[in-house]
């Protein structure tokens, strides 16, 4: 394999810069060069909601484009913010071992999930959290949020938020893992389809490039990942959706095989479904489908249908304002 000059394009967020920084690295060792390019997307810019701009997609939208156009040659995402809908023109070349996937809990005076008292602010720009919140019943109020992880945990520090939560392997890339006060049960909380991998892509017409990537990709990382997004686009949901969804690789009864869970459920927790499957570990698209399949038999196509009009409906809950600027008024 013959060693390349690659431009890597990445957002510009601490989280993303870091995530691309871990695969340049890996690319070097293998003997090429790489040159790191930074670009900007709607969605580092826009203060609405995700819901409200088009969902996780709009992250990927701008460094999409900077590829086809031959701007960059390779890009690296976070999986859960690429929309299931193939990119006509480009290929997702390496999914990387995966990191662990689930949602974390930095709350105030190191507290879990359940220690929080009823009425506590819990900050997540996650219909999925919100609903699979509202569906364990503690009595927590969730407001609306955006932002980089500092801003998100400076919610907390400032008393804004009594908690928020973020993904587990951001936290993790960034070296803060120790503000976690809480690793959540996938039990009590499915992570998002693709949470915790990254994907790396190129142009489909770049046989180089991809030759080059293969050493970075992990198959069991990837069928997990299949499963999970194609469980994603049977339900014709968003990645916004209130849908989460984990697999692992198992041992079963017939040998090595796929798990796959899934939630779908309302934010306002009037609708729950968890249903689960297994399926052989090399057709893992299969395995999405049949449990997608389930799922809109018991209800799922409902709860998406319905996903906006039931939070618009919702209370909105303000976060506190700034403890310190409280103290220094009084």
């Amino acid at each position: 394999m013959n060693a390349l000059t690659i431009r890597l394009g990445t957002r510009r967020s601490a989280l993303a810069t870091a995530q691309a920084g871990m695969m340049a690295d890996q690319l070097r060792d293998l003997g090429h060069t790489v040159d790191m390019i930074e670009i900007t997307t709607i969605g580092d810019t826009s203060t609405a909601s995700l819901s409200s701009i088009g969902g996780t997609g709009v992250f990927a939208a701008a460094i999409r484009q900077a590829l086809l156009a031959g701007e960059i040659d390779i890009a690296v995402h976070s999986l859960k913010d690429l929309p299931v809908a193939p990119e006509p023109g480009l290929i997702v070349a390496a999914i990387p071992p995966r990191e662990d996937p689930r949602d974390a809990l930095v709350a105030r005076d190191g507290l879990t999930l359940r220690e929080l008292p009823a009425g506590s602010v819990v900050g997540t720009g996650s219909p999925r959290r919100t609903a699979q919140l509202a569906a364990l019943g503690l009595g927590l109020m969730v407001t609306d949020i955006r932002g980089n992880v500092d801003t998100r945990i400076s919610l907390v520090h400032k008393g804004s938020c009594d908690a928020v939560l973020l993904a587990r392997a951001g936290l993790s890339r960034l070296g803060r893992l120790g503000e976690v006060t809480e690793s959540l049960d996938p039990l009590q909380m499915l992570p998002a389809p693709g949470q915790g991998a990254l994907a790396i892509e190129c142009r489909a017409d770049r046989p180089d490039l991809i030759e080059a990537l293969s050493p970075l990709d992990d198959p069991d990382t990837r069928a997990c990942v299949i499963a999970e997004r194609a469980l994603l686009a049977a339900l014709e949901a968003g990645c916004t959706a209130p849908v989460g969804a984990l697999a692992e690789v198992v041992e079963g009864e017939r040998g090595t095989e796929l798990f796959l869970r899934a939630f779908a459920g309302s934010p306002d927790a009037s609708v729950e479904l968890r249903r689960s499957s297994a399926g052989p570990l090399a057709a893992p698209e299969r395995l999405g489908r049949e449990l997608a399949a389930i799922l809109l038999a018991d209800g799922a196509a409902d709860i998406i249908a319905t996903e906006t009009i039931v939070t618009e409906n919702l209370q909105h809950v303000e976060p506190r304002p700034d403890r310190s600027a409280t103290e220094r008024a009084l």
